[in-house]
């Protein structure tokens, strides 16, 4: 099973979509693509919390 974040749903204005086979590894890859694409300093509990919220499965 693959987990599958889009950035849109996360909030943003963006086409990205990120996808891993385990949550720990999706949320160091949304931080990432977060960090790079839009200048995200510090993800914070309240952005993990909406960034799980919005996990779907492939």
């Amino acid at each position: 099973m693959t987990l599958v974040v889009h950035c849109r749903d996360v909030g943003f204005d963006c086409e990205g979509v990120v996808k891993a086979e385990s949550e720990e590894e999706l949320l160091k890859q949304v931080a990432a693509h977060a960090g790079s694409a839009h200048g995200v300093k510090e993800v914070t509990e309240e952005i993990v919390e909406k960034v799980k919220s919005v996990i779907r499965t492939e």
